[in-house]
């Protein structure tokens, strides 16, 4: 009942930021607007993410409303973040830049979740951890709030367009015309419906491993570890994706990341299936190194190839379309293993569904042209 649950709060997160996506991306693009929108998400995630702390256990559908809170302000943060690829590097630079983001992101996720955990196995008696799980969202949101201050302070929009006198208004028509043009480029178009596709899977993977590694029958401890070993060799490997697509290109290694998680889903269905309590562990944690080797790599190179095919001036009403597509395949995985699992009785089969998604979206990317394969 908990992994239905938790993929269903995932789902409706995505839906409001998918929602809103498209009109505050087109809103973002005039002069000033990027930095402005990035704060006030910014500002609501740092709230909610503390608010947290005020449920009581047992109040499993005021915090749900709380996270799903938090996840669309992290969400609408993220837009803005990403757009500012454009302003901040030339596009020869894109990949390298976008994977070393990636990178240092997952690097210095570890730690703040190592305090956590110290703080959960090490804080107390059994039943004061609830204490210590509540402080666990403060470490987090102060650690998300002191490290947006370089970006706050030093980076710049630099790519915008003349602020009009009817700012919603002529946003609408510029993003009807945005719609049409983004159809009209077969390039931009069929890139977006793969990154529907393929993202949608990766994304489901990472929001729901640990409660199916809970249906799995594997311990917290295992969970964990494999998180940490996520988290740590996430870092190597995005930076290394970033090397290898300056050679192969961004978008070969996005193939190579879709082959990588196409393995992982189809272990995954095997996972509960094994009666060997250290056989599962070993198995859960080699899921964990593979999913770190391909996480960051593919977010990256998808967010710079995606940037290589788009105007700059325009790049956060195109991004806002960029998100449109990557919160809309954020609830069709959550959802699509919810109602799976609901049906069936059993998470294997809902991670099975997620298969066909890395096969759809890596047939529709191989039907896109880069710059080189233009020329």
């Amino acid at each position: 009942k908990s992994t239905s649950l938790w993929g269903y709060s995932n789902s409706i997160a995505a839906l409001i930021v998918a929602l809103c996506a498209p009109v505050l991306g087109t809103m973002a693009d005039y002069r000033g607007n990027k930095k402005k929108f990035f704060l006030i998400f910014l500002f609501f995630g740092l709230v909610f993410s503390f608010s947290i702390i005020s449920v009581s256990q047992g109040q499993w559908a005021a915090c749900m409303a709380l996270f799903i809170a938090a996840r669309v302000a992290w969400s609408g943060a993220n837009l803005f973040y990403d757009s500012f690829i454009t302003d901040v590097t030339p596009e020869k630079r894109m990949d390298r830049v976008s994977s070393l983001g990636y990178a240092w992101g997952y690097a210095g996720s570890v730690v703040p979740f190592i305090a956590v955990i110290a703080l959960i196995f090490y804080g107390g008696e059994s039943t004061q951890k609830y204490n210590y799980y509540k402080a666990g969202f403060i470490i987090t949101a102060l650690w998300w709030g002191l490290f947006s201050i370089p970006m706050i302070l030093n980076v710049k929009q630099k790519n915008f367009l003349p602020r009009p006198e009817r700012l919603f208004r002529q946003s609408m028509a510029r993003l009807r015309r945005n719609i049409a043009s983004a159809g009209e480029n077969k390039n931009i178009f069929l890139f977006l419906i793969a990154y529907f596709l393929y993202i949608d899977g990766v994304d489901t993977i990472i929001s729901m491993a640990a409660a199916y590694g809970i249906d799995s029958g594997l311990s917290i401890n295992t969970l964990i570890t494999g998180i940490l070993l996520i988290q740590i060799l996430a870092f190597p490997f995005a930076i290394l994706y970033g090397k290898l697509a300056e050679r192969f290109s961004a978008k070969n290694m996005i193939f190579t990341g879709i082959l990588v998680y196409t393995v992982i889903t189809v272990i995954s269905f095997f996972l509960p299936m094994i009666e060997s309590q250290s056989d599962k562990t070993l198995i859960f944690l080699t899921l964990s190194v593979l999913v770190a080797t391909s996480m960051g790599g593919i977010q990256a190179l998808s967010r710079s190839l995606y940037g290589s095919l788009i105007p700059a001036e325009r790049s956060a009403e195109f991004f806002g379309l960029y998100n449109i597509f990557g919160k809309f395949a954020a609830i069709l995985g959550p959802f699509m293993m919810a109602a799976t699992t609901d049906v069936t009785g059993h998470s294997r089969y809902g991670i099975l569904s997620i298969l066909i998604l890395f096969i759809a979206g890596g047939a529709v990317l191989n039907k896109i042209k880069t710059g080189k394969e233009e020329l």
